[in-house]
């Protein structure tokens, strides 16, 4: 999707995660989706349906147990957390983006930059989605954050989006104005290009926002040919194994044309199913949020308390 150059090319390839970045292997055998789903593949559908209506509160809602959720929120409002925006491919370029596309002059300055670098340059763009191909398949073999099977998840939904990108017409210039004005638009209509206003609108009332513009980003890809709902609405998976609290799961999905497939660690937690990465993460996200709130109160407590010491000093009668 041409919007702007250099990062813009890598936003293509990875915002389109955005529905499908909590799956995580390979078999071959066709999934049959017409079978019960088991409680966990019940689990994973229902973020799926979440994400293909641009429910990005429900998604959230349903991707960690109530308890969880509320802590969240408070870590949010205290300035600790931006989950669950932080699960999303290139978190920090989120907020930069939006003000870019919220600007009064962003249709026209884009519409120039895309132009100017872009217009009439298939060629080059087919040789950057080859090279992206390329470079992102290395950079997950490289990397060690990444389980075995992740790794082969990403690896194939990186080398479908490269030959998508490759062959999408991504340098048309009536398709890059459509896609400029509805971005630009619906960017406007969130409210949110800083950080102090996602901090202000909380957490749910940013998610509930950000839903149209998630909604919109996803049908400019599809304009492209590339659909993430259809990927979403054709999720199947199976369970590959279940032991007590910990499941394994196989799901299968179309994307750009290709049959992902992948497997996801699920965990039980208070009765419900989740996918075992998002609670690590927020768990480990909620820890780190519970220790910094402990390091601001014992600072406000410590200023004070200099504040009283001081004020006495100030009261107390001078010695003769």
């Amino acid at each position: 999707m041409p919007l702007m150059t250099g990062r813009s090319r890598q936003w293509v390839l990875s915002l389109s995660l955005c529905g499908l970045v909590l799956l995580g292997g390979c078999q071959r055998d066709r999934i049959d989706p017409d079978a019960p789903a088991p409680e966990p593949v019940a689990a994973l559908r229902q973020l799926a349906r979440h994400a293909a209506d641009n429910d990005l509160l429900g998604y959230a809602r349903a991707s960690v147990p109530p308890a969880q959720y509320e802590r969240l929120q408070v870590a949010w409002a205290q300035g600790h957390s931006r989950w669950p925006l932080t699960e999303l491919p290139l978190q920090d370029q989120w907020l930069p983006m939006l003000a870019a596309l919220s600007q009064p002059d962003a249709p026209q300055r884009l519409q120039r930059a895309f132009d100017t670098q872009l217009a009439g340059q298939a060629s080059g763009m087919r040789q950057a989605a080859n090279f992206i191909g390329v470079f992102g398949a290395q950079y997950l073999r490289n990397q060690n954050g990444y389980s075995d099977s992740e790794r082969a998840h990403y690896t194939q939904v990186v080398n479908a989006l490269s030959r998508w990108a490759a062959a999408a017409p991504l340098t048309d210039k009536q398709r890059a104005r459509t896609t400029i004005t509805l971005l630009t638009a619906t960017a406007r209509t969130t409210g949110l290009s800083t950080d102090t206003q996602l901090q202000e609108a909380g957490m749910e009332e940013s998610l509930r926002r950000l839903g149209p513009f998630f909604k919109a980003f996803k049908t400019a890809l599809a304009s492209y040919g590339l659909s993430v709902d259809v990927a979403l609405a054709d999720l199947r998976g199976e369970v590959v194994s279940e032991l007590g609290n910990d499941a394994v799961v196989r799901v299968q999905y179309p994307l750009a044309g290709e049959q992902i497939e992948a497997q996801v660690r699920m965990t039980r937690r208070d009765g419900r199913w989740y996918v075992a990465r998002t609670l690590e993460d927020t768990d480990a996200l909620l820890q780190a949020a519970d220790a910094a709130q402990a390091e601001h109160d014992a600072r406000q407590a410590a200023e004070a308390e200099a504040a009283v010491e001081v004020k006495d000093a100030a009261a107390a009668p001078a010695k003769p």
